[in-house]
């Protein structure tokens, strides 16, 4: 009998489950921090204060409509203040009566406020059920009021139903409707309506109120971290509390920084990603490919790493159209710093083709059997974007490129430089049958420079890399070398712009845009001396002859001649207009005959 017993015990000890290996903190159910921090005041709703303000004084003034349409992207907060003003006209002010009212509209449970699905009761069964409620008088409040969610999920026929409704319903009945897509509620239901339009919350604000919320969690969350995820939401205060909630949940040191968010999200650090940008800008094919392939290597996926690189070329152009201090820039104080820097060597035209060609690309991968070497052709695109024509340009007949085809003297001939040390405008070319000939090859800039010696040699190479760079030819256009000498050091250049005219006052305001066109001619430093012009304008003079023989072997040309099987007629030398930056070069209009 003993023997039994005690076999018995030992069998139920082994039939006991193993002991778990995390014991959980607390035993009562967790709520989300969206839910948790919900606001409950209009003055607690962040990003929404000119609906907020409307509504409060609509409540003092007595003018409450009857309907209400609450428009906005997801997490913005339009059921919180539909919830926020059923509260606002059901419960007021009083005493505990109302007080108790007040939270039960909060949490969704009075019987005077009723919330709708519109996804889940959106037929005409529905639509009629909530207009006979409507005819009954409110048990405890004043109004009875009806909440409808994506109201655009109704179909037709329960709009149609609710019609006569919404225009004159009962005394005692309020509607609040609230909708992702506005577009798709009718027309006869908004005109119904008093509508209102919730912005998307700028990441600033959210990232501020994160930082609240960390730290009545007993969260130490950094500032860039915080950043990052609000940027992160997309302007949803919701999102912005769902992904903190995970960083959360995360964290094993009571700490959220870059590192955690990398290791959580796969979000790479800002670091990398200027890396990869500065490669881009500086023509670093080898370094942009390494970096690209690192930032894979982390984790992030193809499409989303071009979604990125698009986002800090973005943050480039900002910084370099408004400065690094520009509140548009949403970034950490560190990434500013770089991009001032950055923002020193970049054309502007180069970030807007940077992040078009990412946007492109990103589409095109979707459907890509060869993701990863769309992305690195894309790298080596943007980081030769200066060597690349453009297809408009060919289509448009532009010349904006120099002919590859064509000797560097014959393309820019010393004789017709112009008086002054202007560099001549470039004309648009002209047709005639000639040979096929294989493209020349680009010397880099070193190579270039070790030529230069003299004022007419470096009028001669500005010319020859304003048709080379079409991001460059604007300043080339607008500025005359009065003297170039050889120094120790490097070389030292005086020239001077047009301060009468847009164009040379922007070159006068900014001679780190000339500064960095020489550096990219001569291939080494320069001294440069930047002044206004003083009461003279270098003439445009373009000899015809010497124009057409640029014209004729322009590959441009040839290939429009070729796509519509055409011939020219005529050049015609046009002289472009003085304030314009991009077309203040003379070009040429050349009249085409198809067969």
């Amino acid at each position: 009998m003993l023997m039994r017993e005690s076999m018995a015990k030992k069998s139920d000890r082994s039939s006991e489950a193993p002991p778990l290996a995390i014991e959980p903190a607390e035993h009562r159910p967790y709520t989300v921090l969206a839910r948790r921090y919900r606001s409950r005041e209009f003055d607690d709703l962040i990003g929404q204060e000119p609906i907020s303000r409307t509504l409060k004084n609509a409540m003092l003034t007595g003018r409450t409509a009857h309907a209400y349409l609450f428009c906005g992207t997801r997490g913005v907060g339009k059921t919180s203040l539909a919830r926020i003003f059923a509260r606002a006209l059901n419960a007021g002010t009083g005493g505990s009566e109302h007080v108790a009212v007040g939270e039960a509209i909060l949490r969704g449970e009075d019987l005077d406020v009723t919330e709708i699905d519109g996804a889940s009761n959106r037929g005409i069964d529905d639509a009629r059920d909530l207009i006979a409620g409507a005819g009954l008088a409110p048990t405890r409040g004043k109004y009875r009021i009806y909440i409808i969610d994506e109201v655009h999920m109704l179909t037709t026929p329960a709009f149609n139903a609710l019609l006569k409704t919404m225009e004159e319903p009962p005394s005692h009945v309020k509607f609040i409707l609230c909708t992702t897509e506005p577009h798709k509620v009718p027309q006869t239901i908004q005109s119904r309506c008093q509508r209102f339009d919730f912005r998307n919350i700028p990441a600033s604000e959210i990232a501020r109120h994160l930082g609240a919320v960390a730290t009545k969690e007993g969260m130490d969350a950094s500032a860039d971290a915080l950043l990052a995820v609000a940027r992160m939401a997309n302007g949803s205060m919701r999102d912005g509390l769902s992904l903190l909630d995970r960083l959360f949940a995360a964290s094993l040191d009571q700490r959220v920084d870059a590192a955690l968010l990398e290791q959580v999200f796969g979000l790479p650090q800002d670091a990398l990603l200027l890396d990869l940008v500065a490669a881009i800008v500086e023509e670093r094919c080898a370094d942009a490919l390494k970096l690209g392939a690192q930032l894979l290597e982390g984790g992030t996926a193809v499409e989303h790493a071009l979604d990125l690189l698009a986002e800090r070329f973005r943050w480039l152009l900002v910084a370099s159209a408004c400065g690094g201090a520009s509140e548009l820039l949403e970034c950490a104080s560190a990434s500013r710093e770089r991009l001032t820097i950055l923002a020193k060597h970049v054309d502007l035209a180069h970030c807007v083709h940077a992040i078009a060609a990412c946007d492109a690309i990103s589409r095109s991968v979707r459907s890509s059997s060869a993701p990863r070497a769309l992305f690195d052709a894309c790298l080596v695109r943007l980081a030769l974007a200066s060597r690349f024509a453009s297809g408009a340009a060919l289509l448009a007949g532009a010349s904006q490129v120099s002919p590859p085809g064509v000797d560097a003297k014959k393309a820019v001939d010393p004789r017709v430089t112009n008086a002054g040390g202007r560099v001549p405008p470039v004309v648009a070319p002209s047709s005639s049958p000639s040979p096929q000939i294989a493209p020349a090859t680009v010397l880099p800039p070193s190579v270039e420079g070790a030529r230069i010696d003299s004022k007419d040699a470096l009028v001669e190479s500005l010319a020859q890399h304003a048709v080379q760079s079409s991001a460059d030819k604007s300043v080339v256009d607008e500025i005359a070398v009065l003297e170039f000498t050889r120094t120790r050091d490097g070389a030292k250049a005086i020239i001077d712009a047009d301060p009468s005219t847009s164009q040379g006052r922007y070159v006068l305001d900014h001679p780190e845009r000339v500064r960095t066109l020489l550096r990219k001619v001569l291939g080494g430093p320069v001294e440069l001396d930047l002044r206004p012009r003083s009461g003279r304008e270098a003439p445009r003079a373009v000899d015809k002859g010497v124009a057409d023989a640029v014209a004729r072997e322009d590959p441009l040309v040839k290939s429009v001649m070729e796509l519509f099987d055409a011939t020219i007629v005529e050049i015609t030398a046009r002289v472009a207009r003085e304030d314009s930056l991009e077309a203040s070069s003379a070009s040429s209009d050349e009249s085409v005959d198809q067969h």
